[in-house]
């Protein structure tokens, strides 16, 4: 089986965090950086420390390290997945994400894009199945996918067509951490930046995390530190 990490899994938002980019987001530059800078400044900011009371970096993330030695891929957005699914066609994947990925109403729906390229791998034969599992601390936020996945497997009855439906589990981790494969199951593993939706202040926890995993670069993941965090206190 396929192991896909987005880190919006655990780089995530509180309950009633209106800019939460958690709710629907791009993916430009802007989005990945300025966002970020726009509600640093709202919030009355000189870094992005001030981010962690509504963007925290929630707990479980540490049992990734448990894979160290699975072959690992490391990216900025699960739209450069493709390049991953490639390697290892017609496997299982577990996608532990804040999004199922399975589709959306906007945009191109033939081309690979963050929001669809797990239903266009079912569509196109690269994966057998896939089961979304969400973070447990979904079942916090009302609106969140994870919260009432009957509510949300009902929503993809409009995205995907039965017979790709019925290759599609959603499950919500019990408590940080748990859900996850064996590691000795797992054929590789991909681990995805995703800035447009992710604080920027958790950067380096997700680069140190990729380092320890000995991962393959894909695609880049969008510096951020340094650069932004200077754009931030100007």
């Amino acid at each position: 089986m396929l192991l896909s990490i987005d880190w919006d899994a655990f780089s995530g938002t509180r309950e009633l965090v209106f800019d939460a980019p958690i709710w629907g987001t791009r993916d430009l530059d802007h989005d990945r950086s300025g966002a970020w800078m726009d509600r640093a400044r709202r919030r009355g900011g000189q870094d992005w420390d001030v981010l962690e009371a509504d963007f925290p970096l929630y707990p479980g993330w540490e049992a990734l390290r448990a894979y160290a030695g699975v072959p690992a891929f490391v990216t900025l957005s699960h739209a450069d997945a493709w390049a991953w699914l490639e390697r290892y066609p017609g496997l299982d994947v577990l996608n532990l994400d804040s999004h199922h990925d399975l589709g959306s109403r906007s945009g191109d729906p033939a081309r690979v894009r963050p929001g669809n390229w797990a239903g266009l791998g079912l569509a196109r034969g690269l994966i057998r199945t896939v089961a979304t599992l969400y973070p447990d601390w979904h079942a916090a936020l009302p609106v969140a996918e994870g919260f009432d996945l009957d509510r949300t497997r009902g929503e993809l009855g409009d995205l995907l067509p039965a017979a790709l439906l019925d290759r599609v589990t959603l499950t919500r981790q019990a408590r940080p951490g748990a859900d996850l494969p064996d590691p000795a199951r797992v054929t590789s593993l991909l681990l995805v930046q995703s800035p447009a939706w992710t604080n920027p202040a958790h950067d380096p926890a997700f680069l140190a995390l990729a380092a320890e995993l000995g991962a393959q670069v894909l695609v880049p993941p969008h510096p951020r530190m340094g650069r932004a965090e200077k754009s931030v206190r100007s």
